[in-house]
């Protein structure tokens, strides 16, 4: 009997070719650096500003796409040598608007482009609805940008400043945003350092100073504000060092996934959560929307239809990969996804069918616990019901 030939070595993974190119998509793409600070006047634009005065120095073609210097003139001053791109007047309404003109920054092509204040909300006349989304098209364009914004803008954590400061932010940044930096920096100081600035007009004019010390500069509030930003900019280091490749995150701890209803209370409060575990764990994370025959396109109610979509395009901005799945039984296919693609942890909204169905143990939330095999299932309970699409 001839000998067995030698078993042959099995070949290295190779990688798949959409990893190729989307090494070479990021290749052509611009370099993104954040100063990211706790309130108004701890310095984000004052230092984004020095660094322009130093790369101009050392000859690198830097230009001001925006920045807003609120009156204060240490800032103003700095704004001398440096080459601006003059804002963009609009008007709308009869009401003349200023932006950062896109295109003109565009059509320059400098090699480094300021950004200041990137939750912006742009006029409705722009093309993209958020500077940050302005942002996003210049690093496209292989333009690389330095931009600023305070932590309360982060999309994540507008819930938990709600409810810790009181205070409602309306202009966010989603957390895909921040996680796409390749540098961050925190601008800190200290709350009383701040007082001390505010006080001294540094922030604001006199008339406005004891209005924000009696609102928004509360101690505590800064106090809150301050602990999150250093810890932001912690776990975002730590992402960074981590530096897991696309294919590997979460397989030690499992892929994260939220189930998503059509009609949810608090939808937007789920997502966040998500989005804020998906971050600390580093590791890739779905949002799935089970599509039941009561449910098609055709036959779904219009004002879920709404919530739905706008639930959606908020995973989709927070990073999250957005799944539709087609079954009969909401419970059969959460699970039949969430084994098929490695999901180790569930986020799901407690649930609001009736009393009778979770007596029984009969409803959604119940059966996902009892069911999931080999999957962590949390539970999210919310402080007060809200209107569907939270």
């Amino acid at each position: 009997m001839p000998p067995a030939p030698p078993e042959e070595p099995r070949a290295a993974a190779r990688p798949r070719p959409e990893d190729f190119l989307e090494l070479v998509e990021r290749g052509k793409q611009g370099r993104l650096k954040l100063y990211i600070g706790f309130a108004a006047g701890v310095g984000k634009t004052y230092r984004m500003l020095e660094e322009a005065h130093a790369l101009t120095r050392r000859g690198v073609d830097a230009v001001i796409g925006y920045v807003e210097s609120h009156g204060r003139a240490e800032t103003q001053a700095l704004l001398a040598g440096l080459k601006v791109v003059p804002r963009k007047v609009l008007d709308y309404r009869g009401v003349k608007i200023e932006e950062m003109d896109l295109d003109a920054v565009l059509a320059l092509k400098p090699q480094v482009v300021f950004v200041d204040e990137l939750a912006h909300t742009n006029a409705p006349v722009c093309r993209n609805r958020k500077r940050y989304q302005d942002v996003q098209e210049l690093l496209a364009a292989g333009i690389n940008v330095i931009g600023a914004f305070n932590v309360q803008h982060l999309e994540s954590l507008n819930d938990l400043l709600a409810r810790a400061t009181g205070v409602a932010v309306r202009e966010t940044v989603p957390d895909s945003f921040l996680q796409r930096a390749d540098q961050v920096v925190n601008l800190d100081l200290s709350v009383e350092d701040l007082h001390e600035r505010l006080r001294a007009g540094k922030i604001y004019t006199a008339d406005k100073i004891e209005h924000a010390l009696a609102g928004f500069f509360q101690k505590d509030n800064l106090s809150t504000l301050r602990e999150l930003a250093l810890r932001e900019v912690a776990e975002s280091l730590d992402r960074s060092a981590a530096g897991p490749r696309k294919e590997e995150r979460g397989r030690g701890v499992g892929r994260l996934m939220v189930a998503l209803s059509s009609f949810p209370p608090r939808a937007k409060t789920l997502l966040r959560r998500g989005s804020r575990i998906a971050g600390r764990l580093n590791t890739d994370w779905f949002v799935v929307y089970v599509e039941t025959p009561r449910e098609a396109p055709h036959l779904i109610d219009a004002e879920a239809q709404r919530h739905l979509l706008a639930n959606l395009e908020l995973a989709r901005e927070l990073g999250a990969e957005v799944m539709r799945v087609q079954s009969a039984d909401p419970v059969t296919g959460l699970l039949d996804f969430a084994h098929s693609h490695g999901v180790g942890m569930m986020l799901i909204g407690r649930t609001h069918q009736p009393r009778w169905k979770q007596w029984l143990g009969l409803s959604a939330d119940l059966r996902l616990v009892r069911e999931a095999e080999g999957i962590d299932v949390l539970v999210v309970s919310f402080d007060e019901p809200e209107g569907a699409g939270g």
